[in-house]
């Protein structure tokens, strides 16, 4: 419908009367997320247990609302649509890979199929820091006993080599959050059995272990944790294996190509298996493995002992013969305990008292000493979710780890679903 002459001049004359009063808005009435007070944040405490969904209402929740890609789910943030694919890459500095290692209720069998009701009971936190968002974006299920897989047991605690309580429910159940997972092979208790199943045929280990990781949609995590003489040749016909069935991929996008390896908390233990892994399969130019996690020390450290351990696999051993040469910061993680001894440690509860506070700047700003380009370490790895030991603390209600490594998480604004990593 056409506008007569004289109400487009009176329409003129009332915008430009409006336009001083639009541009005198302040930039500080505009809704920014720092415009929230600290005091006004939603805590872990202000969701009730008893209005968690199950998990059986989430996943039909789930399944009701999904369709293209990036659909958000209820109690998940917008931006995860798989916990296994990958995001924008990370920036220097950021805190990347943000994970735990998962026990189970068994100290670390996985040997029976968990009630998923009673699992999520005693791992919402995981999922949930209290306002829908993960806690982490990365759980690594501990531990598949190397000789079974190679063999493919099948028992009353095994299927095809991998603990039976490692199935595709638990996997689901943190993947439909945005959570990526992993199962790690190995542990100090089946150093033997690494051994032995090394010695018979390492690259046939290898493809069950790729099998395992494209059947269930998840990545594998090397723990052997063998000191005096490692079966290097061995190892590296596993590799080799599982890079054949599965190559590297730099992206994140496939689960089953994230490859990782754990090392010790510094460069004086697990010697020949760290100048293997840093010389041969953590190059930046070359990588053949994504990363290696530095492992917790026999007890918790104090913020200068973990940022010195750290500092060793930056800086290397020159001195030893060979040398161990130094390792990219964007090629490992610092790890910390959430569950130790008899006390409930701040850095499953009280972030601000927490190590991964307090060595926060470090890690983030930790620069290269002789190898890669980027600065700071990829992030933090947790020692571990649920029940790792058959004595002392677990994380299980009322000791769940939404104020320690939940608030990390915010404070660190980690991304879920992981992002691609830094190559440099």
């Amino acid at each position: 419908m056409a506008v007569p002459a004289l109400r487009r001049s009176m329409l003129a004359a009332v915008l430009v009367a409006l336009l001083p009063l639009l541009a005198a808005t302040p930039a500080a009435a505009q809704s920014t997320p720092a415009a929230t007070p600290a005091a006004d944040r939603p805590t872990p405490a202000a969701t009730p247990a008893a209005d968690r969904p199950t998990p059986v209402a989430a996943a039909a929740a789930a399944r009701s609302t999904s369709g293209a890609a990036g659909t958000a789910r209820p109690g998940a943030p917008a931006t995860a649509t798989s916990g296994q694919g990958a995001v924008q890459p990370d920036a220097a500095g950021s805190v990347s890979v943000y994970g735990a290692w998962h026990c189970s209720d068994d100290a670390c069998l996985w040997g029976t199929v968990r009630d998923m009701t009673q699992f999520d009971a005693n791992n919402h936190w995981l999922i949930d820091r209290g306002d829908g968002r993960p806690s982490v974006n990365l759980v690594v299920l501990s531990f598949v006993n190397p000789l079974r897989l190679l063999n493919q047991t099948t028992d009353a605690q095994t299927a095809g080599g991998v603990p039976v309580g490692m199935d595709q429910a638990v996997v689901d159940y943190f993947t439909s959050h945005g959570v990526r997972v992993m199962l790690s092979i190995g542990g100090i208790t089946y150093v033997d059995d690494w051994n032995t199943a090394l010695a018979t045929n390492g690259a046939q280990l290898g493809r069950n272990a790729a099998a395992v990781a494209r059947r269930l949609g998840v990545g594998i995590e090397i723990d052997y944790e063998e000191s005096s003489n490692p079966n290097l040749t061995g190892l590296q016909a596993f590799v080799d294996a599982y890079r054949a069935a599965v190559p590297y991929d730099a992206s994140g996008a496939d689960p089953a190509a994230r490859l990782t390896i754990d090392l010790a908390a510094g460069d004086r233990w697990l010697i020949g298996l760290t100048r293997k892994a840093t010389a041969d399969w953590l190059r930046t130019d070359t990588p053949v493995l994504d990363y290696a996690n530095a492992m917790v020390p026999s007890r918790q450290p104090s913020t200068g002992t973990a940022e010195s351990n750290w500092t060793e696999h930056l800086v290397g051993k020159a001195t030893y013969s060979p040398p161990i040469p130094p390792l990219a910061p964007a090629k490992f993680t610092g790890s910390l305990y959430i569950a130790e001894g008899s006390k409930v440690r701040p850095e499953c509860t009280d972030f601000a008292d927490s190590l991964q506070s307090s060595t926060g700047d470090f890690v983030r700003n930790a620069a290269p000493q002789g190898a890669g380009a980027s600065t700071g370490m990829l992030g933090y790895m947790f020692w571990a979710a649920e029940r790792p030991s058959t004595r002392g603390v677990t994380t299980d209600p009322p000791n769940t780890c939404e104020g320690g490594v939940g608030a990390g998480a915010t404070a660190y604004s980690v991304p879920v679903p992981m992002p691609a990593l830094r190559q440099d």
